[in-house]
């Protein structure tokens, strides 16, 4: 009878993985994930949602108007009012037992004298959302905003294009470098992309950490997530002569796990951060509106795929990075070890994922499906500069958030991610092996 063969079984695999995700989420469900929920919820005194809004008069160069009544009525029968202060802003919460839709009126008896509510606009108001902060306006006074037409829009759309893209460029470059050193398509990557919005999430808010820091400590976590992963599940299936097919439905397996995992603790609700929610806008020559958080997350990105691309490129570790792209066997044979390596990729691939996460959940919120609603656009990036080609990986990244953003020039909003998919098709149909792709033969 021949020995088993060494190594670890499918059964301390899978062990070896819960153990790492316990492990990897245990700060965060102690004091986190179940407690920011929980800290949300608890009392009727903390509040489970907050409606906040401001009253400015366009009649009068959109000055703060003071001392209006709003009442909000909930499905359940709660009964709540706010009045705005000498800034114009009020801020109503609602506690967490009271779940229903609310309905949001302003009172109209309580204008001032010859402040009036905009003709054609709403005095109440239905919101079902579940955000921790609903934003509930009324425009006071005539409309002054300027319609924009379709080619002045432009600029504005190659500059929310470019910030989405260097978001989606981090994500995409960790999944580029993952694939490239072990050839593994990871359906899992949106997951990690969550992971770090949550991460950072949890430390902001549950532990009360300034959002700078916590977004630090989230990338950290990433990094120690992605070695745990591969410690306990990627690296004994590859010792185990595991096939790419069979370990892309692991992942794929995985990424439903993580999902669930991450809709548990956080009870499906949609979170944000305690800082940097809504900035104030600033006018670029009358092209564009931005603001200093987009600025911060641009730089910040952008230096970070540099550091990444000058690191693979100029440092021992990344040329042996990728040398085990091009030839594992081969770069085992020049003593390189390619176990560390790889496990090296993942804990990078992972931090950046998290870094990611971190910046999307400002505009989509921190919410269980964030990683999924970009996974395609991820994959659509790499497939488009080239699967395993870092440079590829970046560019196809701009080239998809500026292709999402111009593309409602004729599709409606709805269907901007469609315009990203079909780049997609026609790249694979033209160009398989995408703009920065290197041709192989295959038999």
């Amino acid at each position: 009878m021949t020995s088993p063969r060494p190594g670890r079984s499918p059964g301390h695999a899978i062990r070896g993985l819960v153990i790492a995700l316990i492990t990897t989420l245990a700060a965060l469900i102690s004091g986190g994930l179940l407690a920011a929920p929980a800290q949300a919820a608890a009392t009727a005194e903390d509040g489970g949602r907050t409606v906040v809004g401001t009253l400015r008069n366009s009649a009068d160069n959109n000055n703060p108007v003071a001392n209006v009544k709003i009442d909000i009525t909930s499905a359940t029968g709660g009964s709540y009012t706010g009045t705005t202060g000498a800034d114009g802003k009020y801020e109503i919460k609602i506690p967490a037992s009271d779940t229903g839709a609310l309905t949001i009126k302003l009172d109209k008896t309580s204008l001032p004298k010859n402040v009036k509510l905009r003709p054609g606009a709403k005095d109440t108001l239905v919101n079902s959302s579940n955000l921790s902060t609903i934003v509930a306006n009324f425009p006071l006074g005539p409309d002054t905003r300027q319609v924009q037409s379709s080619i002045g829009s432009i600029p504005r759309m190659l500059y929310q294009g470019l910030l989405f893209g260097v978001m989606i460029a981090l994500a995409a470059l960790g999944l580029s470098m993952i694939f490239g050193t072990t050839g593994l398509t990871n359906f899992a990557h949106g997951e990690l992309i969550t992971f770090g919005a949550f991460a950072t999430y949890v430390v902001n808010v549950a532990f009360g950490v300034p959002f700078v820091l916590a977004g630090v400590i989230s990338v950290l976590l990433g990094a120690l997530f992605g070695w745990l992963q591969n410690f306990a599940l990627w690296a004994p299936l590859r010792r185990r002569g595991t096939g790419l097919i069979a370990m892309m439905i692991v992942s794929i397996g995985l990424q439903f796990l993580l999902r669930n995992l991450y809709q548990y603790f956080s009870g499906g609700r949609q979170l944000n951060y305690k800082e940097y929610n809504t900035p104030p806008p600033h006018d670029f020559f009358g092209l564009f509106n931005y603001t200093y958080r987009d600025l911060v997350v641009f730089g910040v990105s952008i230096t970070v795929i540099t550091a990444v691309t000058l690191a693979l490129s100029k440092t021992r570790l990344g040329r042996a990075t990728r040398a085990v792209a091009d030839n594992p066997a081969l770069a085992a044979s020049t003593g390189i070890n390619v176990d560390r390596v790889i496990a090296t990729v993942w804990v990078v691939g992972t931090a950046l994922a998290a870094l990611a996460g971190t910046f999307m959940a400002f505009n989509q919120a921190v919410q269980f499906q964030l990683g999924a609603q970009v996974l395609l656009l991820v994959f659509a990036a790499v497939v488009v500069g080239g699967l395993g080609s870092v440079k590829g990986a970046i560019i196809g990244s701009l080239v998809i958030g500026v292709m999402i953003e111009i593309s409602t020039l004729v599709i409606p909003s709805e269907l901007k991610n469609a315009g990203a998919l079909v780049l997609l098709i026609v790249i694979l149909l033209v160009r398989p092996q995408g703009l920065f792709g290197r041709k192989e033969r295959i038999g």
